[in-house]
């Protein structure tokens, strides 16, 4: 166990954001169109700071926002990079793609067609599709299921599976908890098209945008709008974790159609939007749906730990509380950009972000800070400090991982604490770790990118699951008892090497590293360790039938990984998370 002061490349990289904001916004100037006397200029200081040092940190080239309250838009401004090598700034009217939010305008159309007497909630969607291919052992899945990621459907299984042995199964009781499934939202976009007699692009277009004077946004991501959208961005290595500040290379070409995540839109079309839903669906001459229904949008229906501690789930929007006061929100990933949303309706006032690169992280801190902001304005408080730039760069009870930790063979890890920070010393060199999650960690060093860095805990309980009989443990906040590399396992003095499994030969035809040209998809790479094996060398596999695996240590997962195509014992091809992957090489190539 070591203790030891930063190094002065610590020091430069933890304060990047400092050296960097003026650059960042000399080279994308915020263009703000400012409305009123609030935010007050301090404030969008106070946030033009924090963007330029949360952008500089988390290597994002480029950032449009979005600030409106009920009566207005507030702010719009653009911020950084839409071309790197060009150095072309972003511009407030470029399209950025958002994503997941297009789950909100899914279903607020749902919504509209229940106030039409097109369709019920609490109805089948079997009763509106017949044709759509699932199984579903658990019980029938309702709208409402589908509204609220409940239906118990795995996340990105196609609609038409080509196949019925590729028809998605459900894994638990509808309504019983919350499992996120784009499946249920394209299913969605297809009961509109059903209901209404046109796809869903042109009908969110005809329902929505135009009503709502979003005359900018594009409903679908096609080929056409590509001139309009700025350029993105994704890390240039797929084969390897990514850290902070890691090499980029621009994006391909992408369409989407689906409702699951279609729309691309500007600040000012986004300002317009949250001003209807600060209102409560009221627009200029009318309202895009009733407060019945807007009330039935913002309930949170059952809990959604995915959004947060005390977050739920509403109708295609997260609900929970910031500050005591009720916020609706939620994120989106595209391949090439992220993007967060935040609505106090208390305050009545809404941020939105978006960042034109893919790097694991949503701006959710920018849309959070943003509100907080708003909110200081109107109740006449202190401005909020600072939050800081990139909160994973600070690790909670630091000192707790650090020790030494051996493998079978001998090899050694010594990990090492200085305040909140993080190291792995490791052939004389002392590598910052950036943690990603919980227990999680990158290292920015050759010998540790392909995979990260997994500290396990004791366990505290343990719960077979109904499918395989294995156990899985909740060991939060438990002891450290080994670190985990791909398929190195190593033990600390808790459990000390002699604790490592032999491999298992059953397993061993299966690891390898898969491909698939599908840019949602990209490469996964299955390691056999502790005599499972690990996707990614994070995510657990556990055997549920011939050759088929559950993902996940949540026993109600319903994500599977399916290999097939066996030459010589060794399968040829994995189908996972609705795609398919040729093996190209062994664990680890």
């Amino acid at each position: 166990m070591s203790s030891m002061p930063l190094t002065r490349r610590d020091v430069i990289r933890l304060a990047l954001a400092a050296s960097i904001s003026d650059g960042f916004l000399r080279g994308g100037t915020a263009r703000a169109a400012t409305g009123g006397a609030d935010p007050s200029a301090a404030a969008l200081h106070l946030l033009d700071r924090f963007i330029a040092g949360y952008s500089a940190v988390m290597n994002a080239p480029g950032m449009t926002l979005a600030i409106a309250n009920g009566d207005r838009t507030v702010r719009t401004a653009a911020f950084g990079f839409a071309d790197l090598q060009a150095r072309t700034p972003v511009t407030t009217d470029q399209l950025f793609e958002i994503g997941s939010i297009t789950k909100s305008f899914a279903a607020l159309v749902i919504l509209q067609l229940r106030e039409e007497r097109k369709l019920q909630l609490h109805d089948p969607i079997l009763d509106y599709l017949p044709w759509l291919s699932m199984e579903s052992p658990f019980g029938e899945i309702t709208i409402h299921h589908l509204l609220t990621h409940s239906s118990g459907m795995p996340e990105d299984a196609p609609v038409l599976p080509g196949s019925t042995e590729r028809r998605p199964r459900q894994a638990f009781e509808p309504g019983s908890e919350f499992h996120y499934s784009n499946w249920g939202f394209d299913v969605l976009g297809h009961l509109i098209e059903a209901l209404d007699g046109k796809p869903w692009p042109a009908s969110v277009t005809e329902r929505i945008l135009k009503p709502v004077g979003m005359s900018h946004t594009a409903a679908s991501i096609t080929s056409a709008v590509r001139p309009r959208l700025a350029r993105s961005y994704v890390p240039l290595y797929e084969d390897r974790t990514y850290p902070r500040l890691g090499p980029l290379a621009p994006a391909g070409n992408l369409i989407v159609e689906a409702a699951s995540g279609s729309i691309a839109s500007t600040p000012a079309d986004m300002a317009l939007y949250m001003r209807m839903i600060l209102d409560r669906g009221v627009i200029a001459g009318g309202r895009i749906v009733s407060e019945e229904s807007f009330a039935l949008f913002s309930t949170p229906h059952l809990p959604a730990p995915d959004f947060g501690a005390g977050a739920s789930y509403g109708y295609g929007i997260a609900v929970d509380k910031l500050d005591g006061h009720v916020r609706l929100k939620h994120t989106g990933g595209m391949v090439s950009f992220m993007s967060a949303i935040h609505l106090d309706l208390d305050s009545k006032v809404a941020a939105f972000a978006s960042i034109n690169a893919q790097l694991g992280y949503r701006p959710n801190p920018v849309a959070e800070y943003a509100l907080r902001l708003m909110r200081a304005g109107i109740d006449r408080t202190p401005l909020p400090a600072l939050p800081p730039f990139d909160p994973s760069a600070k690790v909670e009870a630091a000192s707790g991982y650090a020790g030494i930790y051996t493998a079978a063979d001998g090899r050694r890890l010594e990990v090492g604490s200085a305040g909140d920070r993080l190291y792995l010393l490791f052939e004389g060199r002392r590598i910052l770790l950036q943690q990603s999650e919980e227990g999680t960690f990158i290292a920015d060093d050759p010998a540790f990118d392909r995979y990260p860095l997994v500290f396990e805990r004791e366990p505290r309980q343990e719960t077979a699951t109904p499918a395989s009989g294995a156990a899985v443990s909740d060991a939060t906040g438990a002891p450290i008892v080994a670190l985990a590399y791909g398929a190195d396992w190593y033990g600390n003095s808790r459990t000390h090497a002699g604790a490592a499994a032999s491999p298992s030969p059953e397993l061993a035809p299966y690891e390898g590293t898969y491909y698939s040209e599908n840019p949602w998809a990209g490469l996964v790479t299955v390691v056999q360790r502790q005599r499972r094996l690990w996707m990614g060398g994070i995510d657990p596999l556990f055997r549920i039938g011939d050759h088929l695996f559950r993902v996940g240590s949540r026993p109600s997962s319903p994500e599977r990984a399916e290999f097939s195509e066996f030459v010589g014992g060794i399968p040829r091809l994995l189908r996972f998370d609705g795609g398919e992957f040729q093996r190209i090489g062994g664990a680890g190539a």
